[in-house]
């Protein structure tokens, strides 16, 4: 497990979640992406407490993180915001049809 951090599109607060250190994150956005599913990032931990945010044990196409919930560094906002992964039909990759001004890459800012 690594500690990977994202920054919320809308009041920039740095979240951390523990994540497997595979991932194929697509984005980080502020509403979610059409089509994709999503589960709170509260219903992504096992009963002993262990992380499972990941493309391939999280029952969605991503997870919905609330900024300033016990995983945010700072206050936050209060506002959900959404971590979408890579999602696949046909064996390929799907577009979300969003332009790059709409989706945050900054995985990594900390």
């Amino acid at each position: 497990m690594v500690t990977v951090t994202y920054t919320c599109p809308r009041c920039d607060a740095v979240v951390e979640l523990e994540r497997d250190a595979y991932m194929a994150d697509k984005s980080v956005t502020p509403d979610p992406l059409e089509g994709w599913t999503y589960v709170p990032v509260y219903e992504a931990v096992s009963a002993s407490g262990e992380s499972l945010v990941d493309e391939a044990t999280v029952d969605a196409d991503g997870v919905e993180i609330v900024c300033g919930a016990s995983e945010t560094r700072s206050e936050g906002c209060g506002r959900p915001f959404y971590l979408s992964f890579v999602r696949y039909e046909d064996g390929e990759p799907v577009d979300p049809g969003r332009s790059l001004e709409e989706v945050s890459f900054d995985f990594l800012r900390g």
